[in-house]
């Protein structure tokens, strides 16, 4: 059993090749094999957002606080709030983050295939970003 006490893990800065905007990334678990589960707590500052991507196993995500947007590929934008839980299938290709005005922290889970959690791709312009959301 490993037992990670606050602050023992170091938070970390999004990397821009994934993240558009100010994101910091805590850990939350990464299990060793044979479990595939991985979670982290994402801190989006207003405007920020990950680049488009899938998921092998696909991703929970549970908005912890905030407003923020989220959007899969042919739908509209989504607007996300405190309390709110997404299901994003394998391989649908997504992004989510933060909206323009309001900061957003949510926990982010899926899980490893073949040792591979994420698959990343461009980033979303900011013209598809400040479209008006659905509710």
């Amino acid at each position: 059993m490993d037992h990670y006490r606050n602050g023992a893990r170091a938070s970390r800065s999004g990397p821009a090749d994934y993240f558009s905007g100010t994101v910091v990334i805590d850990p939350i678990v990464e299990a060793p094999e044979p479990s595939r589960v991985r979670a982290l707590r994402v801190s989006f500052a207003p405007g920020a957002r990950t680049a488009w991507h899938t998921h092998p196993l696909g991703q929970t995500l549970y908005v912890l606080s905030g407003i923020g947007r989220y959007q899969t590929l042919g739908a509209p934008v989504q607007t996300i709030r405190a309390g709110d839980t997404i299901w994003i299938p394998p391989g649908e290709k997504h992004w989510h983050g933060a909206a323009p005005d309001n900061a957003m922290v949510h926990i982010a889970i899926q899980e490893a295939l073949d040792g591979s959690n994420v698959d990343w791709m461009e980033h979303v312009t900011d013209e598809d970003y400040n479209v008006t959301p659905d509710a």
